[in-house]
């Protein structure tokens, strides 16, 4: 399961909260070790359109999908 968390300084060190709903429903305890894999979120925004290409969006995905069957 996944949920978006914020980064927190805490002393010198960084930490991530979790929402009180997130822990009760995956039943997280204190001292309970955790495998986290992170993500950064990105803002896409700046490179939305940015691609110039003759292609429509159907087109490129199409192309893209080649070979994958």
């Amino acid at each position: 399961m996944s949920t978006e968390v914020t980064v927190k300084k805490i002393g010198n060190s960084m930490g991530v909260l979790f929402s009180k709903q997130y822990v009760e429903k995956e039943g997280l305890k204190p001292n309970q070790k955790l495998l986290l894999e992170v993500v950064k979120k990105a803002d896409l925004a700046d490179v939305f359109g940015s691609l110039k290409t003759k292609m429509t969006g159907q087109q490129f995905k199409d192309f893209v999908r080649k070979g994958w069957e």
